[in-house]
């Protein structure tokens, strides 16, 4: 499995808090299969016109230092679009995933439909391909949204713990991936336990190992080798009771 959105950077976010935390984190995920981890602090678009801050560079050199030899590591940032994001493609590499031509972005969680079709449709003209960072969050998202999304180059990661989610951004996310409308899953995690294993059981469970391998290893590793993307073929998620009566309370909400 290969993770592309992770805080495991220590110090510069919200995220690990240390070397060592990280380290632990790094360890239970080649445990699991994970094989591949892409370090993506957060950034402002506003911020990106000038290189990536130098304790970022001291804390990534202080962490390959202690980290093991698996997963393997690679650096990435994830750019919170406070503006368009703009300027020169080969200068905002410094900021993609793996020096890719792909960039992990986000909202705020309210951000409007409007907002997000614009600043994707930005960055596609800049020659990059915008990956939607955990489009379930976004109130705006819909089936609809996120197939207009997609037309305009962009690319959808779904957090792979939200699928088990009893919330609505749960439902969106389960939603999106019955549908075939994600490209890959990630972690995300922060420190944390979270973890794309995760994700990778529950569509394992629900005969969904196409699926999985898809969004969980073929589409990263493309990511990684920045390469087109395959799609990911619908599949029909089965939900306990428990789950629909969750789902129904929260559509009277």
């Amino acid at each position: 499995m290969i993770d592309l959105h992770s805080h495991l950077l220590p110090a510069v976010d919200d995220g690990s808090r240390s070397v060592e935390q990280s380290v632990g984190v790094l360890r239970e995920m080649a445990r699991v299969g994970v094989t591949d981890v892409c370090l993506t602090p957060h950034i402002r678009a506003s911020s990106t016109t000038s290189p990536p801050p130098a304790r970022h560079d001291d804390a990534f050199r202080a962490l390959v230092a202690e980290a093991p030899a698996a997963p393997r590591l690679h650096r990435g940032t994830e750019v919170m679009l406070d503006r368009p994001l703009s300027g020169d493609s080969e200068a905002l590499r410094r900021f993609t995933l793996a020096g890719t031509r792909y960039v992990l972005v986000e909202f705020s969680r309210m951000v409007a439909l409007d907002t997000v079709t614009n600043a994707l449709t930005r960055i596609g003209e800049s020659g990059l391909v915008p990956v939607l960072a955990h489009p379930e969050r976004y109130t705006c998202c819909s089936p609809e949204a996120v197939s207009l999304w997609r037309e305009l180059g962009g690319r959808m990661q779904v957090d792979s713990t939200t699928l088990l989610s009893p919330q609505a951004r749960g439902k969106r996310a389960r939603e999106l991936v019955s549908l075939g409308l994600a490209d890959i899953m990630a972690g995300d995690n922060h420190g944390d336990k979270r973890t794309i294993a995760i994700g990778v059981g529950f569509l394992v469970e629900q005969d969904g190992a196409e699926q999985a391998e898809l969004l969980a290893v073929r589409n990263p590793g493309a990511i990684l080798r920045d390469e087109p993307l395959s799609p990911v073929p619908p599949i029909r998620l089965r939900q306990s009771l428990m789950q629909k009566i969750r789902d129904m309370l929260e559509g009277d909400e």
